[in-house]
C-alpha cells in the first residue's frame, strides 16, 4: 500500500457509495443520498490535483500518457464488463424497443459522453422515464472522465503562467467560482444541465483541487480543530443525506453541503487520525470503500432490473436486491478491476494500457451499437404497433409542436385548428392532459363547422394553482403569468365552448414538494378551478371540464411490449381502478362544475375502466402512450363519444 494511502479516504467513499444505493434501493430514510456522488467529485479532484501538481513541481512536466493509462487501467475494464452484462440481461428482461433505445445508453456510456445525451434527452416532455435506463448512472463517470480530460490541461497552462502553488490556487479559483456561479444560476432556470453539463460540475473537482493546497501543518499542530471540523463536516453530509430530497433545487446552492462537508473531512485528516477519520478508518469502511467504483457500477442495473420484473418490490425484495449488487462487485473487484489494474504487464509502459483501452471502448461502442441493430431485428408487427402508437404525436404537436408551449415561454399562443372560416368556436385550454384530447376533439368540431383554438403549455393546469414543475425544481410561476393571460384572451375571443382537462392528481399528490403537501393544499386546488371555471361563466361562456384519465402503475408502452416480448398478455400492465382512477379527486370537480352555472362534467372513465380494474390494452389498441396520457391513435377511436358529450349535449343549451 502507498505511503500516502488516507484510510479516511477510502472511508469517505464508502460514505458516498452507502449513500447512493440507500436512496436508489430505497432501504434507509435517505432521501439526499444522491448527494454521494459529490463526495466522490470532491474526492477526485482532491486525490488528482495532488498528483498533478506533485509531479509539475517535481519534474517540471507532466507525463499525461502515464496518468492516462492508469485511469484507463482503474476504470475500463469493470465499467465496460457491467455494460456488456447489462446489455445480456437486457434481452431477457427489456422489450425490443426498449433494448434498442438502452444500447444508445451504452454506446454513449461506453465512449463517457452519456451525460450530454442525458441532457437532449431531458428535455423531451415525451422522452422514456429515466429511471428506466439502465445506464443513466453512467453520467457521473462520464463527468468524471471530461474532468479527467481538461484538469491536466488547466494545471499545465497555470505552471506555465507562473510556477507555485499560488499560481494553482487562482486559477483553480477563479475556474471553481466561474463553474458555481454558472452552476447555481442554470439550477434555477435549465437545471439538466446544471447537472449533467461537466463543466457546471467543474467546481465541485475545484473544491477537493484548492484542499490539496493548504499545508497539513495545520491541522497536525492543532488536533482539537481538526476534531471539530471533521465533525462538523460529517455534520454537512449527514443534512444533505438527510433533508434534500428529489425535488430539492440541485446540484446549485444546495450541493455546496454535501462539497464543504468533504473537504471539512479532506483538510482534517491530512493532518493525521482524529475521532472522525479513525470511524471512516475502521475495517468494515475501508472494505465497502475498496468496493465502492464496481458497488456503483452495479447497484443501478439491478434495481431498475429487478423493479421491471417485479414491480412492487418489498423490503426483503430490496435487501436481496442489496445483496445481489454486493456479490456482482465482490466478484467484479477480485477478479476485473483488482487484477488489470495491478497488473505488471500493463504497468510496465503507458502504451500498453492505453492500446488497450482504446479498443475497449471502440469494443464497448460496437457491442452496444450491434446489440441495438439486433433488438430493431427483432421487433414484430405487434411491438411495431406499439412502438408506433406511443411515438405518434396529437394533431396539435404533429402540426405544429410549438403550440403547447414549452417550461418558460409565458406568452400565450392560440393556434386555430379545424374550419378557420367557421362562425363558431371552441378553445381547448389547459396542459399536456387537454393536447391529448386535441384529435378527437378536432375531427368532431369539424364535423360540426367549429374551429378549435387551443392555448396549451406543457404541465400547466387550467386551475388557478401554482405548482411545484419537477423539472425547473421550483414553482412553476412562468405557468401562473400564462394562465392569466390566457383566461383574458380568451374571455375576449368569447368563444362558444371551453373545454378544459389538466393533470387533476398532479394538483393534489404529483408535482409539488414535501412542503406544499400540507393541509389546505386540496383546498387551494379547489379554489383554483372555481375560479378559472367562474371566471369563464361570468362572461357568459359555456365550459365543460373532462374528467382526467386514469394514473397507471406502469408505463403502459413498455410495459405492454415487455409483456408480450415475455409470451404474456398486456393484461398484467392493468391497475386496480382504486388506484388509477382517482375517484375520490373526480368526485370533488364534478361538485365545484355542478355548483357553477354555464359549467358541465365530462366522465369518460368507463372508456378505460370496469368496477375493478383500469385497462392499458382496449380493444387491441394501445390506450396510453406512458402511464398518463392518450396515445393518439387509441384518442382518435373516441370521436364519437366527444362529439357526442360535447356538441350533442353541452352545446346544446349553448346554440339555442
Amino acid at each position: 500500500m502507498s505511503a500516502s494511502f488516507r484510510p479516511d479516504i477510502e472511508g469517505l467513499r464508502a460514505l458516498a457509495v452507502a449513500g447512493v444505493i440507500a436512496f436508489h434501493f430505497g432501504l434507509s430514510g435517505l432521501p439526499g443520498g444522491f448527494a454521494g456522488v459529490d463526495i466522490f467529485f470532491v474526492i477526485s479532484g482532491y486525490l488528482i490535483t495532488r498528483h498533478l501538481v506533485t509531479e509539475i513541481t517535481e519534474t517540471g512536466r507532466l507525463n499525461l500518457w502515464r496518468f492516462y493509462a492508469r485511469r484507463a487501467r482503474r476504470l475500463l475494464p469493470a465499467a465496460l464488463f457491467v455494460i456488456l452484462a447489462t446489455l445480456l440481461a437486457g434481452y431477457f428482461i427489456l422489450s425490443p424497443e426498449e433494448q434498442a433505445l438502452y444500447s444508445k445508453g451504452a454506446m454513449f456510456a461506453s465512449a463517457y459522453m452519456i451525460n450530454l445525451w442525458l441532457i437532449r434527452w431531458s428535455f423531451d416532455y415525451f422522452a422514456a422515464d429515466a429511471t428506466n435506463n439502465p445506464f443513466i448512472h453512467f453520467w457521473s463517470l462520464s463527468v468524471e472522465e471530461q474532468f479527467y480530460l481538461a484538469w491536466p490541461a488547466l494545471l499545465l497552462a497555470a505552471a506555465w503562467l507562473r510556477p507555485g502553488k499560488r499560481t494553482a490556487i487562482v486559477v483553480i479559483g477563479v475556474a471553481g467560482l466561474a463553474s458555481f456561479a454558472t452552476c447555481a444560476w442554470l439550477t434555477e432556470v435549465s437545471q439538466p444541465w446544471a447537472f449533467y453539463f461537466s463543466p457546471l460540475r467543474a467546481w465541485e473537482f475545484a473544491a477537493g483541487g484548492l484542499a490539496t493546497m493548504a499545508p497539513a501543518k495545520i491541522w497536525r499542530d492543532r488536533p482539537l480543530l481538526a476534531t471539530l471540523q471533521a465533525c462538523l463536516g460529517l455534520a454537512l453530509i449527514a443534512w444533505a443525506y438527510l433533508m434534500l430530497d428529489e425535488d430539492s433545487p440541485f446540484p446549485g446552492v444546495n450541493a455546496l453541503a454535501p462539497v464543504a462537508g468533504t473537504v471539512l473531512l479532506l483538510l482534517s485528516g491530512s493532518g493525521g487520525r482524529n475521532l472522525p477519520s479513525a470511524v471512516l478508518a475502521l475495517a468494515p469502511m475501508q472494505w465497502l470503500g475498496r468496493l465502492s467504483y464496481s458497488l456503483y457500477l452495479w447497484h443501478w442495473p439491478v434495481i431498475v432490473y429487478a423493479a421491471m420484473v417485479a414491480p412492487s418490490l418489498s423490503i426483503l425484495d430490496r435487501f436481496a436486491c442489496a445483496a445481489l449488487t454486493l456479490a456482482l462487485s465482490m466478484f467484479t473487484y477480485h477478479f476485473i478491476e483488482n487484477p488489470i489494474r495491478r497488473n505488471g504487464w500493463l504497468m510496465a509502459g503507458a502504451a500498453r494500457a492505453l492500446v488497450p483501452a482504446v479498443a475497449l471502448t471502440g469494443a464497448g461502442v460496437v457491442a452496444a451499437y450491434g446489440n441495438a441493430r439486433f433488438a430493431e431485428h427483432n421487433l414484430s408487427p405487434e411491438q411495431h404497433v406499439i412502438a408506433d402508437s406511443a411515438a405518434q404525436l396529437s394533431t396539435v404537436r404533429a402540426t405544429n409542436g410549438g403550440c403547447v408551449l414549452d417550461f418558460e415561454t409565458v406568452k400565450p399562443k392560440p393556434c386555430m385548428f379545424g374550419r378557420k372560416d367557421a362562425q363558431r368556436s371552441v378553445v381547448l385550454f389547459g396542459d399536456s392532459h387537454a393536447d391529448h384530447w386535441s384529435t378527437p376533439l378536432i375531427k368532431a368540431a369539424e364535423k360540426n363547422n367549429f374551429r378549435v383554438v387551443t392555448f396549451l403549455k406543457s404541465s400547466c393546469r387550467a386551475s388557478r394553482v401554482t405548482t411545484w414543475n419537477w423539472r425547473l425544481k421550483r414553482d412553476y410561476t412562468e405557468c401562473d403569468q400564462w394562465r392569466e393571460q390566457s383566461v383574458k384572451d380568451i374571455i375576449a375571443l368569447h368563444p362558444q365552448l371551453v373545454v378544459i382537462s389538466e393533470f387533476s392528481i398532479g394538483n393534489v399528490m404529483k408535482e409539488s414538494p414535501e412542503e406544499l403537501k400540507h393541509a389546505d393544499w386540496q383546498a387551494q386546488w379547489r379554489t383554483g378551478l372555481a375560479w378559472t371555471l367562474q371566471a369563464f361563466s361570468q362572461a357568459g361562456i359555456k365550459v365543460a371540464v373532462i374528467r382526467d384519465v386514469p394514473y397507471n402503475a406502469s408505463y403502459a408502452d413498455k410495459c405492454v411490449a415487455r409483456a408480450l416480448w415475455r409470451g404474456q398478455t398486456p393484461a398484467t400492465c392493468d391497475t386496480p381502478r382504486i388506484m388509477a382512477a382517482n375517484d375520490d379527486i373526480a368526485t370533488v370537480e364534478r361538485d365545484i362544475v355542478r355548483s357553477t352555472p354555464n359549467a358541465a362534467y365530462i366522465d369518460m372513465t368507463d372508456r378505460f375502466c370496469d368496477q375493478t380494474t383500469c385497462h392499458v390494452f382496449i380493444d387491441g389498441k394501445l390506450a396510453f402512450r406512458d402511464r398518463h396520457h392518450l396515445a393518439t391513435p387509441f384518442a382518435e377511436t373516441l370521436e364519437p363519444a366527444v362529439e357526442r358529450a360535447l356538441f350533442s349535449d353541452v352545446m346544446a343549451a349553448a346554440v339555442k
